[in-house]
């Protein structure tokens, strides 16, 4: 387990306003905020691999744009 014992998926997903299945348009705010949620543990790559669909190579460059854009995630307000 990954996060925090008292902390469910369905909490870690609220808190860092993750999607809640992989039927979204994936702007670059969202994929910022998958990178940060697995960075910080949140939730456990695995989860985000079966949740989002995601193969390691996807991941791995999500996270790259993360890192080359300092790291912080892109919020814009969702229209």
């Amino acid at each position: 387990m990954a996060y925090p014992r008292d902390m469910s998926i369905a909490d870690a997903i609220k808190q860092y306003g993750l999607p809640k299945t992989h039927r979204v348009h994936w702007s670059k705010a969202r994929k910022d905020d998958v990178v940060r949620a697995v960075r910080d543990r949140a939730i456990p790559f695995a989860e985000a691999r079966t949740r989002y669909l995601l193969s390691r190579s996807e991941f791995a460059q999500w996270e790259r744009e993360y890192i080359a854009a300092g790291g912080k995630a892109a919020r814009m307000e969702d229209a």
